[in-house]
C-alpha cells in the first residue's frame, strides 16, 4: 500500500480549499453531523509524514488497538522496525526474482504480523527508526539507494553475484533506519525484540485477511493480485454483503479493523473527513491541458469538486461495480488505515470512523475521518481481523479453526 502524498493534498486542495470560498469553516463542520454509535479504543494518531509506509503505521495502530482489547494497557510500537525488516526480506525476494517485482516503500498488513513473528517486536521509545537527521520519516533518498543497490547487484557486473552484497545492503539501510540493538530496556525490565513480542501476547496465526473479488471463487483464498503485495499473502474472498457483515460483527464485538483501501476519488475529502461515493460524477480533468484549468474562474473550478456542505446522495453499490473497479484499475492498492468505530449522519446513513496517519492535523476530525458505507464497499481492497471476529458461521464458511 503506497502512501500517496501528493493524491492527498491535491484532494485535500481541490475538495476543501475551493469549498472554503463559499463555505465557511464552521459551516463545513455543520453539514456532515455525525453520532457516534461504536467507538473502540484506540493509541494517539501518528504521523507517516514523508513515507510511504501507511501499511506498517496502520498495522501497528490496528495491534495497538488488539492490545487494548486484550487488556494488555497502552502501547507505543516501532513501525519502524518493521519497516527495517520488510526492507531486508524483500530484498532478498527481488534478488531471487532478478528484479521481476514491486520495490519500494508499500507492503500489507501481513509484513507487520510476518515480521512480528520472525524477528519480535520494539517499543518506539527503543527504536525510532530517524538516524537520518529529520524528526520524521522522509524515505525518498533512502528507497531510491536501496532500488538502484538491488539493480546494480542484480545487473552482475562483475559476471558473478559476490558473496557481500546481503551485507552491505543491510548496512546501508542501518544507516538509515539504525541498527537493531541486541537488548533493549522497557520499564526497568530488560528485552529482546523477541522476548517483548512474547510478553505481548501476539501471535500472527490469530490474524486473517478478507476481501471481495469475483476472478475467485468465494469462501476460498487467494493469493491478492496487488503490486504491494511482494510477500504472496493470500486473503480471504467472500461475498461483499458478506464483507460489510463481518466488519459490523467484528466492530459490534469490539475488534477494530485493519484497512486497506483506494482514497484516490473525487467523494474522498481528508479537508473534510468524509469519504463517499457521490450518485453525480464530476467531470474528470485528468487529461485536460493546465491552460483550461489556469482559464476557468474560481467559481467553476469549484463546480468540479464536491463542496461536502451537506450529505451527498450517494450510489448503490453492487459485487459488479467493486469488481469493475479493480479490473480497470480504479481502486488500486492505495493506502493503508484502521477503522475503529461506527457513525451516522444527520439522516441516518451509516459511516465507519477511521483513524488515519496522516498526523492529528489538517482536517476537521483531528486525524480520523468518516468512511460511508457505500464507499466502503466500492474502495475496500481488503482488511485484517483477529479471527474471533468471525462469527461462527462465517469461519465454518471459511474453514477456520
Amino acid at each position: 500500500m503506497k502512501q500517496t502524498i501528493i493524491i492527498a493534498l491535491l484532494l485535500a486542495f481541490f475538495g476543501g480549499t475551493y469549498a472554503q470560498d463559499e463555505t465557511s469553516s464552521q459551516e463545513k463542520k455543520e453539514g456532515y453531523q455525525f453520532t457516534v454509535v461504536k467507538q473502540l479504543d484506540a493509541t494517539p494518531v501518528k504521523n507517516q509524514y514523508r513515507a510511504g509506509t501507511c501499511w506498517s503505521y496502520s498495522g501497528i495502530s490496528f495491534l495497538e488497538s488488539e492490545l487494548l482489547r486484550m487488556g494488555k494497557g497502552e502501547f507505543d510500537l516501532s513501525e519502524m522496525f518493521i519497516v527495517r525488516h520488510t526492507y531486508l526480506e524483500k530484498a532478498k525476494k527481488y534478488f531471487r526474482m532478478h528484479g521481476i517485482l514491486n520495490f519500494g516503500q508499500g507492503g500489507a498488513f501481513h509484513d507487520v504480523t510476518d515480521m512480528i513473528q520472525e524477528y519480535g517486536i520494539m517499543p518506539q521509545e527503543a527504536y525510532t527508526g530517524l538516524n537520518y537527521g529529520t524528526d520524521k520519516d522522509v524515505h525518498g533518498e533512502l528507497d531510491a539507494i536501496l532500488k538502484a543497490f538491488l539493480d546494480a547487484v542484480i545487473e552482475d557486473n562483475n559476471k558473478t553475484v559476490t558473496p557481500v552484497w546481503f551485507d552491505a545492503y543491510t548496512k546501508v539501510v542501518d544507516t538509515y533506519l539504525g541498527q537493531v540493538p541486541e537488548k533493549f530496556t522497557y520499564k526497568g525490565k530488560e528485552y529482546t525484540p523477541k522476548t517483548f513480542a512474547s510478553n505481548l501476547g501476539l501471535d500472527a496465526n490469530n490474524y486473517v485477511e478478507i476481501g471481495s473479488y469475483t476472478h475467485h471463487p468465494f469462501y476460498s483464498k487467494f493469493i491478492l493480485e496487488v503490486q504491494d503485495n511482494w510477500m504472496w499473502g493470500d486473503i480471504y474472498n467472500v461475498p461483499m454483503d458478506d464483507m460489510i457483515s463481518i466488519i459490523d460483527n467484528a466492530l459490534e464485538n469490539g475488534y477494530t479493523i485493519a484497512w486497506g483501501a483506494d482514497v484516490s476519488e473525487k467523494g474522498f475529502s481528508w479537508n473534510n473527513g468524509v469519504a463517499v461515493v457521490p450518485e453525480e460524477s464530476k467531470e474528470n480533468l485528468k487529461d485536460n491541458e493546465q491552460s483550461k484549468w489556469a482559464e476557468m474562474s474560481e467559481r467553476d473550478r469549484a463546480k468540479l469538486f464536491y463542496t461536502f456542505d451537506e450529505p451527498i446522495k450517494e450510489k448503490v453499490i453492487t459485487q459488479e461495480m467493486r469488481q469493475e473497479g479493480f479490473d480497470n484499475y480504479q481502486t488500486t492498492d492505495d493506502h493503508g488505515m484502521h477503522i475503529t468505530g461506527i457513525a451516522k449522519d444527520q439522516n441516518g446513513n451509516k459511516y465507519y470512523i477511521v483513524k488515519n496517519s496522516w498526523s492529528d492535523k489538517g482536517n476537521d476530525y483531528k486525524g480520523y475521518f468518516y468512511a460511508s458505507e457505500a464507499f466502503v464497499k466500492l474502495k475496500t481492497i481488503d482488511f485484517m481481523i483477529h479471527k474471533d471476529a468471525l462469527s461462527k458461521d462465517m469461519k465454518k464458511k471459511l474453514s477456520i479453526h
